[in-house]
């Protein structure tokens, strides 16, 4: 069975090193990853080291335990700041100080973050992103020691499984896929499509546990509600600007 259908995150990690050799063939799958104009607009900050990811854990990751269990961390960046940097040396005007170049340096840097996760399934190893990055950037900035122009987009901890947990649901494929243009839902489409997932006895438990009406509400009320998502908006806005990235007049 091919790894990706496979996957599931891992927070419980094996203390057992993750051999160079199987490091190096990971973030060499990074690189061949697709990119924009083979310009490879992304850093991956490898951390391995005890402190460093005691630091991270407390100040970046809201002390998730995994942060310092795992015995690496992969922090994929969006960089502007080596190929802006290449182009001044060679007398070529750089002009990626702007939204434009960050947006498209965020691309590459994702689709190198999931070359990277497969490649480590693939080597008997397990994953987990980190949501968290969003919510601490300037913190992991300063641990990480992050130029101007470079912006950390999502963090992956790596590391040989000491759990196995069961495969998370997805959508059915008619959710996600469309044929041609994009075909809008009625109600009751929507309804069926999330039929499944409402059913569920661990979403039923999420809701109660809640103490809401339903599962939209504990996404809305509870995880990501407006007052949140507007607020790290905010942040990482200022984050940006504070990092070169928002000279767009």
């Amino acid at each position: 069975m091919n790894p990706i259908f496979e996957h599931r995150s891992i927070r419980n990690f094996l203390q057992k090193p993750i051999p160079e050799s199987v490091l190096d063939k990971i973030i060499e799958g990074a690189s061949r990853a697709s990119n924009t104009g083979n310009m490879q607009l992304y850093s991956i900050i490898i951390t391995k080291d005890k402190q460093r990811k005691a630091e991270l854990c407390a100040r970046g990751h809201f002390n998730q335990k995994m942060v310092e269990e795992a015995p690496v961390i992969l922090t994929f960046c969006a960089d502007l700041h080596r190929f802006s940097y290449w182009c001044s040396l060679r007398n070529a005007e750089p002009g990626y100080d702007n939204f434009s170049s960050f947006y498209t340096a965020t691309i590459d840097a994702i689709i190198a973050a999931q070359n990277a996760c497969i490649v480590a399934e693939s080597e008997g190893l397990g994953i987990c992103y980190l949501g968290t990055t969003n919510y601490c950037t300037d913190a992991i900035i300063d641990i990480l020691k992050l130029p101007k122009l470079v912006f950390p987009v999502t963090t992956v901890v790596m590391g040989y499984p000491a759990e196995t947990p069961e495969i998370t649901d997805r959508l059915p494929l008619r959710a996600i896929s469309h044929k041609e243009t994009y075909q809008d839902f009625s109600e009751k489409e929507i309804s069926d499509l999330y039929s499944e997932k409402e059913a569920s006895e661990l979403y039923k438990q999420f809701v109660e546990e809640s103490n809401v009406n339903n599962l939209a509400e504990v996404f809305t009320k509870k995880r990501y509600t407006t007052a949140t998502n507007k607020s790290i908006s905010k942040s990482l806005l200022k984050i940006m600007q504070s990092q070169n990235f928002m000279n767009n007049d």
